[in-house]
């Protein structure tokens, strides 16, 4: 995140340059400076998920930007079903050294920090992922406060060849449709072998997962298995789909990266599974 801040800089014309004049004018001359000041915003909402699922990842990823960005003030607002925070968001609250914190979640902890309640001091700008009533309540908001952006349900793609492990695949697809039962989970491949690998794979791993009937729901209303005749067609639809996480999961992925133009956060090769980016290294 460090290498994420804006800089501020100032340019000076160092050249005195001639402006347009008559006969009768003596020559005229300017000297101009030109710059951009970076400041960081005072008061940052944090919306942190804890409905369905908890995510402590969320506080790292929305916090530290902050804290990097030298914001003065951050609040935290995270639901508590049956009144008790996840353990391990609590953990990353506090590890992060955050002093305001609110057991408040959904369209109501949104309304709460744009406009202030007795309790909770109204913020700048209001950060975090959420569900479809989240994301709905900050568009209404937008313009009373900024937000970072309206999140979708998570997203995943898969372009991947002969050369790839249906193991991982088919768990790298599980990992997002047990998110929410609107996630997206999709594989672009060039091999039918690999294709019906991958389709047996996560009938298998189906069986082992907590969240089995979120998974199973995701993927029957919005998986997909897409066969196509070489990766060049599998790079075409990525681009027309424009997904949130992309994987690369072909020989050389390398080689793959510079063709594709739309994706959220890309992963490269059959050991950088999309989880990485959910919990550590993703964009926030």
């Amino acid at each position: 995140h460090e290498m994420q801040k804006e800089e501020s800089w100032m340019v000076r014309d160092s050249e005195y340059r001639k402006l347009p004049i008559d006969k009768n004018t003596k020559p005229a001359f300017s000297h101009a400076l030109l710059g951009q000041l970076i400041r960081p915003i005072e008061r940052v909402g944090v919306y942190v998920p804890g409905g369905k699922a908890s995510y402590p990842s969320s506080v790292l990823m929305n916090v530290i930007p902050a804290q990097v960005a030298s914001v003065r003030e951050i609040a935290v607002c995270v639901p508590a079903p049956r009144g008790e925070i996840n353990p391990y968001i609590m953990a990353a609250i506090k590890m992060l050294g955050i002093k305001e914190a609110y057991r408040i979640g959904g369209a109501q902890a949104v309304g709460a920090m744009a406009y202030g309640t007795q309790t909770i001091k109204r913020v700048d700008k209001i950060v975090g992922p959420g569900n479809i009533y989240v994301a709905a309540a900050k568009r209404m908001v937008f313009g009373e406060v900024d937000i970072v952006m309206i999140a979708g349900p998570s997203e995943i793609l898969i372009i991947a060849d002969a050369s790839a492990n249906p193991a991982f695949i088919a768990a790298d697809l599980l990992s997002q449709a047990e998110h929410d039962e609107l996630a997206s989970s999709v594989l672009i491949t060039d091999s039918k072998i690999l294709a019906e690998g991958v389709s047996n794979e996560i009938e298998r791993q189906m069986v082992k997962l907590k969240r089995r009937a979120i998974a199973s729901k995701s993927l029957k209303n919005y998986g997909a298995v897409i066969i196509v005749r070489d990766i060049a067609r599998a790079i075409e639809l990525s681009n027309h789909i424009t997904p949130e996480h992309l994987e690369i999961m072909t020989k050389k992925p390398a080689a793959v990266l510079p063709k594709i133009k739309n994706a959220g956060a890309i992963f490269l090769g059959r050991w950088t599974p999309e989880s990485l980016g959910d919990y550590s290294a993703g964009p926030n």
